[in-house]
């Protein structure tokens, strides 16, 4: 994180918050175990922080202060969520943490959200801080608030616990698609991919409230059928039914890049058969980062 030393105008708080969000998202999306919750919070905390600008005085790091926000929104989404130990003190002790090869950086980056979310909260926002967004120890102290001392712990136990679960097999069962799912996403799929728009708008419902994510949000038919204007008008794009982190969804491919993964998703809700939310992607593509996807 880099460190400013004066607290920046209004106008570069918003250019801040637009750089920094794709970096605050993989902290949450792994703190919480999953990149749409991910987003939920970080939405949360940019609001937050907003909010607070206008009474934090002169911030002197502001992007440890944007993942000091983060940091306890994740913290509240968990505890909403009952899923969470409680975060307990850990008794100063005398260890040095060992720079980790870049072999094992990338292994550790690259660990799927559902192991991180086997962590305890301290070990897992110790190892993301440090080996997924690259921190340094002081900043992971001011990020969680807690002594040296316990960073230093929180993160060699939480490697620890990442080999070990790393020479586990992976014995999961596999998600799939319904059949209700696959049958009606792959009718919007497949009207959307024909640029048929208009049988997609006999498919939304009246009321049907879009969010275009890190954009915009329209609500009733008439506003949403410019979102379906706008793709017609590009070219960038291929739909397929899937799954993301088991929720169906429409993984959305770039047609110029086969073989690729996708580069982002789509979220429908239905309603009496009746496509009632959509919440689409195209924006945030750092979401997908992370994503546990199947088509």
């Amino acid at each position: 994180m880099t460190v400013m030393p004066e607290t920046p105008a209004a106008a570069d708080i918003e250019r801040l918050l637009i750089a920094m969000r794709p970096k605050l998202h993989r902290y949450c999306a792994r703190m919480v175990g999953s990149v749409i919750d991910g987003e939920d919070v970080l939405q949360d905390a940019l609001i937050k922080a907003v909010e607070a600008y206008a009474s934090a005085g002169q911030i002197g790091n502001p992007e440890g202060w944007l993942f000091r926000i983060a940091h306890n929104t994740a913290l509240d989404f968990l505890r909403r969520r009952n899923r969470q130990e409680a975060l307990r003190s850990v008794g100063e002790v005398d260890m040095i943490v060992d720079q980790l090869d870049a072999v094992e950086s990338r292994q550790i980056a690259a660990t799927s959200l559902r192991t991180f979310m086997r962590l305890p909260v301290a070990q897992r926002a110790s190892v993301i801080l440090m080996d997924v967004l690259g921190c340094s120890l002081q900043e992971i102290c001011a990020v969680m608030d807690v002594s040296l001392a316990a960073a230093k712990a929180a993160l060699v136990r939480g490697r620890a616990q990442l080999r070990k679960y790393a020479d586990e097999p992976d014995d999961a069962p596999q998600p799939a698609l319904s059949d209700a799912d696959r049958k009606r996403l792959g009718a919007y799929v497949a009207h959307f991919n024909a640029r048929d728009f208009d049988a997609i708008r006999a498919m939304i419902s009246d009321d049907v409230r879009l969010e275009l994510v890190s954009k915009t949000r329209l609500n009733g038919k008439a506003e949403v059928s410019r979102y379906f204007g706008n793709y017609s008008k590009v070219s960038d794009w291929h739909l397929v039914p899937g799954l993301v982190e088991g929720h169906p969804a429409i993984l959305v491919f770039d047609p110029s890049q086969p073989n690729s993964k996708p580069k982002y998703f789509m979220l429908l809700n239905w309603s009496a058969d009746k496509v009632a939310t959509i919440r689409d992607f195209r924006h945030a593509p750092y979401v997908i980062d992370g994503a546990e996807f199947m088509v």
